[in-house]
């Protein structure tokens, strides 16, 4: 049964490979990265066996935590993603549940970060080729470390069925994953400052992690080399007993699972509450608008998009204070204006085959643009406005800001207008409805680039002239030509809106029992 369930596992691995040529490039992308960050892991562990024990101890010891910590919390955030072997859908098979956790486990290994950090944990013993036998002792120890990332993650999992079957947690979770995403930079930036101007506490550090769950085991080997046999036997048992005791709170959660599957709830509103639809005029237009809003504010898919506007103006922020000028700043507002223009490319693929009811209503293509801009600029013209005062306030320089606001207004304006034309034409594979926003189908990333790139260079030619005119503002120092880049900005953009909203609605018009077809093969 064990070895059934390992090769199920290498079959779907081997089939994911065969679904789509894109989907096989993507991967091969993606595993040279992978080999090239383990040949640097490799290459740093080698050149640790000729640094001093202490270094290696706290390097070691340090990144092993790391790396279990990471395998408790990633599967977590990115519930959803990854479904080889789920307990849902084995529990109507008659599995023993010894060789179900031990198939899983395995399974685990030999999947693509199972087997990277397996090979990282064990190649932990060329720290210590030196001695060689504390690099055997390294050896085994990093076998119990990299089972110990696999069990923790299952064990988080299986006890966290039941939440991460819900919705709600789903969409935190996928839209948590964003953050530290955006704001990468900043973070490894200031992990590096920290690690420069607190080297000397991090000895400590894992002397501290070395007594946990999380750093025991890796640091066995440390011990032995620093002739402390019983430390290293302390550690030792702490170790296994996190391994024995994470084994049986997965035994726990996963014979819960299959027991007891989870369900998915549902509930219902009182009558009478219509939210934005009261609210909005009662107009074909305004149902849509008060629909798409409230996807705006309610689907992960939908904000994901919106982090953007928070998130964009602090990450200029941290550039900026780094170079001590305002001056990259002022590139928050049109960002995030682009951002949000170009978001609504796919806006009738989000809809999946709810899109069905407008076809079912002959709802008139113009008023579908109409309504999916209207819910869009109103709140991305604020946020916009707040932004471009923000970067005058910040850069001290209050003549940048007529033209920043209209080539900022323009690009929004001129990204709805493409994007009401393009999203009426073309149909992306893109997350259903309820499921994780950063689940990708097979070959969407490919099928999205053609479509994305001609829609950019289109709202960059679109927007020549504001940009134009804010150069000549910056070089000149005339708040002159600013104006008249706000002016143009919003008169240009709103007359492309216009066109866009009549010509999309025209290919809508002609094509959405096709586009429901291609969203029903999408399902």
């Amino acid at each position: 049964m064990v070895a059934t369930l390992v090769r199920l596992r290498l079959l779907v691995l081997r089939n994911s490979f065969r679904r789509s040529t894109s989907q096989l490039v993507a991967v091969i992308i993606g595993g040279l990265y992978g080999v090239v960050a383990l040949v640097v892991v490799l290459g740093g562990l080698v050149v640790l066996n000729f640094a001093p024990i202490e270094l290696t101890r706290t390097i070691v010891v340090i990144a092993g935590s790391a790396a279990v910590l990471g395998w408790a919390i990633f599967p977590l955030l990115l519930s959803g993603v990854e479904q080889t072997l789920d307990p849902a859908r084995l529990a109507v098979y008659p599995i023993p549940l010894r060789p179900l956790m031990t198939g899983m486990l395995l399974s685990g290994i030999v999947g693509i970060a199972g087997a990277a950090t397996t090979l990282a944990a064990l190649a932990t013993s060329l720290s210590w080729l030196r001695l060689p036998g504390v690099a055997v002792i390294a050896l085994l120890t990093g076998a119990l470390g990299a089972a110990t990332c696999v069990v923790i993650s299952r064990a988080v999992t299986s006890v966290a069925s039941g939440l991460a079957s819900g919705r709600r947690f789903r969409e935190a979770s996928g839209l948590l994953v964003l953050i530290p995403l955006i704001l990468a930079g900043p973070i490894i930036i200031g992990v590096t400052r920290g690690i420069r101007t607190s080297a000397d506490a991090l000895p400590s550090v894992a002397d501290g992690l070395s007594w946990s769950p999380l750093g025991a085991v890796w640091a066995v080997p440390s011990s032995v080399a620093m002739g402390d046999p019983l430390g290293a036997l302390a550690r030792l048992l702490v170790a296994v007993a996190t391994f024995a005791v994470l084994w049986l709170v997965w035994r726990w959660g996963l014979a819960r699972s299959l027991v007891t599957p989870v369900r998915s709830s549902s509930r219902t509103r009182a009558q009478g509450k219509l939210g934005l639809f009261g609210i909005l005029p009662g107009t074909q237009a305004g149902a849509i608008a008060a629909r798409c809003l409230t996807y705006w504010f309610r689907d992960p898919r939908y904000l994901r998009q919106l982090l953007i506007i928070p998130l964009m103006p602090v990450l200029f922020w941290f550039y900026s204070s780094l170079n001590h000028s305002g001056g990259i700043f002022f590139l928050a507002a049109p960002i995030v204006a682009f951002s949000l223009g170009i978001g609504m490319i796919a806006d009738v693929s989000y809809d999946s085959t709810a899109f069905a009811l407008h076809v079912a209503k002959a709802v008139p293509g113009r008023a579908d643009r109409w309504g999916r801009a209207a819910a869009m600029l109103t709140f991305a013209v604020p946020a916009v406005v707040i932004i471009s005062v923000l970067s005058a306030v910040f850069s001290g320089d209050w003549a940048i800001f007529p033209g920043l606001l209209g080539l900022s207004l323009g690009v929004l304006l001129t990204g709805a207008a493409v994007c009401a034309v393009t999203s009426a034409r073309f149909v992306f594979p893109v997350p259903e409805p309820g499921d994780n926003p950063f689940r990708s189908r097979p070959g969407s990333n490919i099928s999205l680039l053609g479509p994305t790139f001609a829609a950019w260079g289109v709202i960059a030619v679109l927007c020549l002239p504001e940009i134009v005119l804010l150069i000549v503002s910056l070089v000149t120092g005339q708040a002159l030509w600013g104006w008249i880049g706000l002016a143009v900005g919003i008169v240009l953009g709103g007359v492309l809106l216009t066109v866009g909203a009549r010509v999309g609605g025209s290919i809508l018009d002609a094509r959405a029992p096709e586009l429901l077809l291609q969203l029903r093969k999408d399902a």
